[in-house]
């Protein structure tokens, strides 16, 4: 006869430093687009002789960078992405990213060659 299974519990047994429960992150608000100082640059490593448009310096949260990406995209007409706090776009949009984003109130710096 085969022992009888008790279904799971999700009682702590021990915990060392008392209660370990962390508490919801709150959603803080993005600091205004004149904070955040951004970099534009162009590259082709890693990516089989392609060319993208990367934008590093956002300090906002995935969704903002998400929306804003959307837009960039449009503006260019080209594919791209979010990856952590850059935005990557398909091509050397260089000079139509820096001038969208300053209309935008972005402090922008063009970085490389």
């Amino acid at each position: 006869m085969g022992k009888k299974q008790r279904p799971p519990s999700d009682r702590q047994v021990y915990s060392e430093f008392g209660n370990t429960a962390r508490p919801a992150p709150t959603s803080r608000p993005d600091p205004p687009s004149s904070q955040q100082a951004l970099k534009i640059q162009v590259s082709r490593k890693g990516r089989k002789g392609k060319t993208v448009t990367i934008i590093s310096g956002f300090q906002s949260q995935p969704t903002t960078l998400a929306d804003l990406t959307k837009k960039l995209k449009a503006q260019c007409g080209a594919g791209g992405t979010v990856k952590d706090t850059e935005i990557e776009i398909q091509g050397d949009h260089r000079q139509k990213l820096g001038d969208y984003l300053k209309k935008l109130g972005y402090p922008v710096k063009f970085v490389g060659g």
